[in-house]
């Protein structure tokens, strides 16, 4: 049984930050030298499907939420192991689910604004902390083989409630998977108060809990997996890349009934999007966890133990307007892709420079 902490969970939760923080703009930045421009596929990867389909970003909120999952297995067997009561592990959870909520708030900037028929109440750190908080529960209530079938039933009955209750009013024939006519947007009007991301449709909305949750449940499996599991770490790898492929395919078969989708975060893109993290975990588990390799990931753990943080600090800290100060505006000299490459490595640059910082002083924003 392996109660010890996971380095390839730090590293990895720091790649996937690592996209957020500025990576992505590096990428664009780089394309913007090549004859296609951002048009290339390399730059289109950076950027958010609009509505059906998948590209390397849309990973990148599905992965952390899967992180989150992969851990908790730890965390709760850390907390039975101090005695803790089931009354306190119970307010662990919701103390978690309620600070990411708020954080999320914050972010979003409700909680400095007193108009309240305008907050946009949803947000990312939102559904993480509910969807988070709902599959921990189901974890610590029910055994493996009830919350299989729990997440089975999500899955499928997500499906069934888009594709076969139509919204009110909706035309003959009209796709019930459509950013116009799907009952996701519409419980979510009538339910989520305040405002919605685009007026009429949230993509972090409340309806799409359903599926999200099962997403931060997968990863628990795959964290109660690699803390029980016997077996050496050589064939706990080779067992989650081949669980990866499964999910995969179970995602390619399922797109063909029901459309990936991240903004309704259908489920084919849970299976997906968990076959991605799930692959990734586990190589990132085997260099590092099982050979022992560490110190190149060093980089991205830092990243990792304050991912929350430099989520925040982005919003509300002008990282461009610093780095052009620091660069003197050397950048206005050269030409217009070089400069922007210059500033925007220079901005990813200075940002994990802060985070080494409070590494260094061991400061960790701990939800």
């Amino acid at each position: 049984m392996n109660n010890k902490r996971l380095d390839s969970l730090d590293a990895f939760r720091g790649f996937d930050m690592m996209w957020i923080m500025g990576a992505a703009s590096i990428i664009t930045a780089i394309c913007a030298f090549t004859p296609a421009g951002a048009d290339s596929w390399l730059a289109r990867q950076m950027e958010h499907v609009e509505w059906n389909g998948l590209a390397f970003m849309d990973l990148v909120f599905p992965t952390f939420l899967f992180i989150a999952g992969i851990s908790f297995p730890f965390s709760l067997a850390s907390q039975k192991a101090k005695g803790f009561s089931a009354r306190k592990i119970h307010l662990r959870i919701f103390k978690r689910a309620f600070m990411l909520i708020l954080l999320g708030l914050i972010y979003n900037k409700a909680a400095f604004n007193c108009d309240f028929s305008n907050f946009r109440f949803c947000s990312v750190l939102g559904r993480i902390g509910l969807a988070w908080m709902f599959a921990a529960l189901i974890f610590v209530h029910f055994g493996r083989k009830v919350r299989i079938g729990i997440s089975a039933f999500l899955l499928v009955g997500y499906y069934l409630l888009l594709r076969f209750c139509p919204v009110p009013g909706a035309p003959a024939g009209a796709d019930p998977f459509s950013p116009e006519w799907n009952i996701v947007g519409y419980l979510d009007r009538i339910l989520v108060p305040g405002s919605l991301y685009n007026g009429n449709f949230d993509p972090e909305g409340l309806v799409g809990l359903i599926p999200a949750t099962v997403t931060a449940m997968l990863g628990i499996f795959t964290g109660e997996f690699v803390k029980e599991s016997k077996i050496s770490g050589g064939r706990q790898t080779l067992t989650m890349m081949i669980a990866s492929m499964i999910l995969l395919l179970a995602g390619i078969a399922w797109n063909v009934f029901f459309p990936i989708n991240k903004n309704l975060w259908t489920s084919s893109f849970v299976c997906i999007a968990a076959a991605c993290g799930l692959f990734g975990f586990a190589l990132f588990y085997y260099i590092i966890d099982v050979k022992g390799f560490r110190k190149w990931a060093f980089p991205l753990k830092v990243i990792g133990l304050n991912s929350i943080t430099i989520y925040l600090a982005m919003e509300f800290i002008n990282f461009r307007f610093t780095t052009e100060k620091l660069l003197l505006g050397t950048t206005n000299l050269m030409p217009t892709k070089t400069g922007e490459l210059v500033l925007v490595t220079g901005i990813f640059l200075l940002r994990w420079a802060l985070l080494y910082f409070l590494y260094k002083k061991k400061i960790f924003l701990k939800v």
